[in-house]
């Protein structure tokens, strides 16, 4: 099988895979109905019989209609061989992902589970047509019993608009501070590669938090928090990293954050200018909106968007889909492993709270017209963005052409979540910044 998009040979080669796959039976195996895989003409069904596939047979696409357990996965033959590359190139690492070329899935999944079950069908489809090994390769595991890792975890209460908040987070190592911010919906987790990695810790004094309402820290104490809905606003975000900063005694810090993070960095450095050595922004942008640009050329920041963000995808309250929707903007080299425990930490978010952080760069982080306003002379900005994540990059370079001063660099093969989701590679990036913030780097 050499094939390179979707035929007959590739479906029956994919469901064959799929009757011995563990990620596959694992996600599937409540699933009785059919999966179809129609290229513009041409159909195939698979039937499923709790999770288990069957032969495919061929049919012609104008014959096929979704019904709630038949799924159909329609794209043309152009995306198909997009989707069927052996390194899928940004936008096609999964047919979710390629929602925005055409590719169709209908019905869209209602839970985590056929989410991701047909996300790995796709990845079977690529193994057979290129007759590579299917089977997941975890990480090295050494022998590391009785070892502590470096980081060490607290709470410290924090006064903020009025509640008392009890905020968790960890650190590791010394010297000039560096804040760490998650994206939207997860938690400190994210940053724990940094938090082990002496490169950074000989140097800085690495704190990862969690949000109120993320990971270990908890709701507001003296407030019904459980009878309204949670929103975050701006005025709210920017108050914890820099009364963090405050309390924890840290004489200007860096700080660092992706997605919601990397917005906030850009706030910070404009509202916040003097509190802060230097602003690092992931995935960060002046404002997120004009869904459909492709380039810069076509990137307008209309007053009157909507914010396409990755992490709209779904605004639900189901945590487990969408987490199976974050798989889709990460890098498609990244270690399948770090992929899947990024996953994981959106997967144990409370419901609610992921709709509520993107309040705020829905609405609260719009700084249109204030790149003028940002002065890198007093806050230095960084910019990363991966090419992975390719509905922010437009966005992201944009904002970099219209701030004086600013270093951006696009990351090669990175995606949404680069320091979870492939740590080894985001600190090739990330350690010039920070030699060049200590002044140890030539300047980009």
């Amino acid at each position: 099988m050499t094939s390179t998009t979707v035929d007959e040979t590739t479906v029956s080669g994919a469901a064959k895979l799929a009757a011995d796959d563990g990620e596959f039976q694992l996600n599937a195996t409540s699933w009785t109905g059919s999966l179809t895989i129609v290229n513009e003409d041409d159909a195939w069904s698979i039937p499923i019989t709790r999770g288990v596939p069957g032969q495919p047979a061929s049919a012609p696409a104008t014959d096929v209609s979704p019904a709630p357990d038949d799924v159909v996965v329609t794209a043309n033959d152009a995306n198909w061989r997009s989707l069927l590359t052996a390194v899928p190139p940004p936008g096609f690492t999964d047919v979710f992902a390629a929602f925005y070329d055409g590719v169709l899935v209908e019905p869209a999944p209602a839970d985590g589970a056929r989410h991701l079950a047909i996300r790995r069908f796709g990845e079977l489809l690529r193994h057979a047509a290129h007759e590579t090994d299917p089977r997941p390769v975890p990480l090295p595991a050494p022998s590391r019993h009785g070892r502590h890792d470096a980081a060490v975890g607290r709470y410290v209460h924090l006064e903020l608009a009025g509640d008392d908040y009890r905020v968790y987070y960890e650190e590791a190592g010394s010297g000039v501070g560096l804040l760490c911010q998650h994206t939207a919906g997860s938690d400190g987790r994210q940053w724990r590669h940094l938090l082990e990695d002496e490169r950074i810790t000989s140097r800085f004094r690495v704190i990862a938090y969690d949000l109120p309402w993320h990971g270990r820290s908890l709701p507001p104490a003296g407030r019904a928090w459980w009878a309204e809905q949670y929103t975050l606003t701006r005025d709210f975000l920017t108050r914890v990293p820099t009364q963090l900063a405050a309390v924890l005694g840290l004489d200007a810090p860096v700080f660092i954050g992706s997605s919601v993070g990397g917005m906030l960095a850009l706030d910070l450095a404009r509202y916040h200018p003097d509190d802060f050595r230097a602003v690092i922004a992931c995935e960060g942008a002046l404002f997120l909106g004009a869904e459909g640009a492709t380039s810069t050329e076509e990137f307008t920041m209309d007053a009157d968007a909507d914010a396409p963000a990755p992490e709209q995808a779904d605004l639900g309250h189901d945590p487990a889909l969408h987490a199976a929707q974050m798989m889709s903007w990460m890098g498609a080299t990244a270690p399948e492993a770090y992929r899947q425990e990024t996953r994981l930490h959106y997967a144990q978010g409370a419901p609610g709270v992921f709709p509520g952080d993107i309040h705020y760069f829905s609405h609260d982080h719009d700084l249109r017209g204030q790149a003028h306003l940002i002065d890198t002379a007093r806050c230095p900005v960084y910019m990363l963005t991966g090419d992975y994540d390719y509905v922010t990059v437009p966005y992201s370079e944009a904002t970099a052409q219209q701030i004086q001063g600013v270093r951006y660099q696009r990351m090669a093969g990175m995606g949404h979540f680069p320091m979870s989701e492939d740590p080894d590679a985001f600190a090739s990036y990330l350690l010039p910044v920070l030699d060049e913030i200590l002044g140890e780097g030539p300047a980009a």
